[in-house]
């Protein structure tokens, strides 16, 4: 199932499901008990959201042995976590900022994990079963913020810095998926999920040894080599195969 949320005109916001380029309303909670209606309204008719509304969003930092590299750092022995503030989200096709503080803006395209059920202490064996599935995300960075501070808040935590969408996929396999990233046409960013140092289920048991994980919560991956630059009036695209992509605009708050 592709989980989405939509806004038709001024309605409330609300969860549906995508079938065949239709959606249906989902009564009740997509993480819980919930019902589906019948896919009958033009998935172009509707306004696609930020498909998940997170308590936490953590992210993975060098996770891709060669995003090491192009920035000088070492490989992390175990995860480096950090975290995005909610405010930071940005809905699929939506303008991403450039904030006058920073000089150097860069996006970061990312396999997200969007977990299903709460856990604490989950064990990679079991760390499947609190997936509710994947979605796509753009980890936009002020590179220059993110250097200069040592700490990383305020490089990652801009609004608009955190896009992500345009659903989420529950039945996605991630073990060996393409992730590219194209600025205004130009290919950036290509590698494969395979290509992870730390796998989905290595992420979930070591995150959730230090926090509790709830539904709906997000683990963006980490990001491939290829980051730089953008400039006003670029347009991001992530590409997961098999997941779908993202695009965002580009232009200075």
């Amino acid at each position: 199932m592709r989980l989405i949320r939509y806004q038709s005109e001024n309605e409330t916001p609300q969860f549906g499901w995508i079938h065949e380029d239709q959606v249906g309303k989902i009564e009740g909670n997509p993480f819980g008990e919930y019902r589906r209606h019948k896919a009958e309204t033009p998935l172009t008719g509707v306004k696609l959201l930020a498909p998940a509304q997170p308590g936490k969003i953590i992210c993975v930092g060098r996770n891709y042995v060669e995003h090491a590299k192009e920035h000088g750092a070492e490989v992390p022995k175990t995860p480096l976590i950090f975290l995005k503030p909610p405010s930071s989200i940005l809905n699929p096709g939506e303008t991403i900022l450039l904030p006058p503080q920073s000089k150097q803006v860069e996006h970061e395209a990312e396999l997200v994990i969007v977990i299903g059920k709460r856990g604490r202490n989950i064990t990679p064996e079991a760390a499947r079963d609190y997936v509710y599935g994947y979605t796509i995300g753009n980890d936009i960075t002020a590179r220059d913020l993110q250097k200069s501070d040592g700490q990383w808040t305020r490089a990652k935590g801009f609004d608009t810095f955190c896009p992500f969408g345009p659903w989420i996929d529950t039945d996605f396999d991630p073990a060996d998926a393409l992730v590219t990233c194209r600025v205004s046409g130009q290919p950036r960013q290509m590698a494969s999920t395979r290509d992870m140092v730390f796998n989905v289920p290595t992420l979930i048991a070591f995150i959730s040894s230090v926090m509790t994980l709830e539904p709906g919560d997000l683990i963006f991956t980490g990001t491939p080599a290829g980051v730089a630059p953008l400039q006003e009036g670029d347009e991001v695209v992530v590409e997961i195969e098999g997941l779908g992509r993202l695009s965002n605009p580009v232009k200075k708050a």
